[in-house]
């Protein structure tokens, strides 16, 4: 990666955002320890908002910090995958529930949109995920609990790190859009149990792939 100067405003979140997505690019793996002279250096930063940066990050379950050891890139167990999608598939189930009750055509519309639009993608694997991500959490904007939808995403970004196990497994990518027509096809319905179930499957089966 080439080095970047970055601003001195809100400087620990910036490091904390580039960490987060070098984790999600699997350029830091799992376990891996995370070399703070080095990447400060990259950053053209102290140490203390690259240490502030790990702070946050390890908050959200990102990294695990060992006390006089420094942090590394924490290794998901399938417990805790399995613990993930479990919480995800009932939030996310009674969210969709409340969008097929509640949800205007308008907004119905643009969810659609995004799903055409995923439909194209199924050739690129990170293109797919972004989009697929991007259906989920309109989903939740639209039910409209804000502290479902910080639940949800701290419990995403765990889910990342695992997610290029259950991305490239053979036959994934087009069962997940089998799912997401399903999903989509009960809130066009307005059929909140449909949809309920529909969104409890595609994590049942999105598990099962991840492990």
């Amino acid at each position: 990666m080439t080095s970047k100067t970055l601003t001195p405003l809100a400087l620990y979140e910036q490091v904390a955002e580039q960490l987060r997505q070098r984790i999600f690019r699997r350029e830091l793996e799992p376990g891996a320890w995370i070399d703070e002279l080095k990447i400060a250096e990259e950053y053209g930063i102290s140490r203390t908002p690259l240490r502030e940066a790990l702070k946050v990050l390890a908050a959200e379950g990102l990294v695990t910090m060992k006390l006089r050891r420094g942090a590394y890139v924490t290794e998901v167990s399938r417990k805790d995958i399995s613990d993930v999608y479990r919480l995800l598939s009932l939030l996310e189930a009674d969210a969709a529930a409340e969008v097929a009750g509640k949800a205007t055509d308008e907004q119905l519309q643009r969810l659609q949109q995004t799903h055409e639009e995923l439909k194209r993608h199924t050739a690129d694997a990170e293109r797919f995920f972004a989009l697929n991500e991007s259906f989920h959490m309109q989903i939740l904007d639209i039910a409209d609990n804000r502290w479902r939808n910080q639940l949800v995403a701290d419990l995403r970004k765990v889910m990342k790190l695992n997610r290029h196990k259950s991305l490239f497994k053979q036959g994934r990518i087009e069962d997940s859009l089998a799912e997401h027509e399903a999903i989509m096809q009960a809130l066009l319905k307005r059929d909140p149990k449909i949809a309920m179930s529909a969104v409890q499957q595609h994590f049942a089966n999105g598990l099962e792939a991840a492990i």
